[in-house]
């Protein structure tokens, strides 16, 4: 399983409409890709205008070639990328080790 950790910089005083936007994108677009498997939203307590998503895919091309290469990548970016301050930092990562 591969890990996508998105970290998201949002426009102040949007969050409510943000986090709407994501389930939207998550549930309607980026669930239905091949190699999905799941995903957390986390928001930022520190910075309310951060937010970490988490998005568990089969392999790393099921989310870099199958999904970003596809229509439903720039649909998922109409949704949610007007609440973008500055671009997402994107990142994979393997899993090491798991607690129970």
């Amino acid at each position: 399983m591969i890990l996508e950790l998105a970290d998201f910089s949002i426009q102040p005083s949007q969050n409510a409409a943000f986090e709407a936007a994501m389930t939207l994108g998550l549930t309607t677009v980026i669930a239905q890709a091949k190699g999905f498997e799941g995903y957390k939203l986390n928001h930022g307590i520190e910075n309310p205008n951060r937010y970490v998503l988490q998005i568990f895919w089969t392999t790393l091309e099921d989310h870099t070639v199958g999904f970003r290469g596809s229509p439903a990548f720039t649909q998922w970016r109409a949704i949610v990328g007007p609440f973008f301050a500055t671009p997402p930092v994107v990142e994979h990562f393997n899993l090491v080790a798991k607690s129970k």
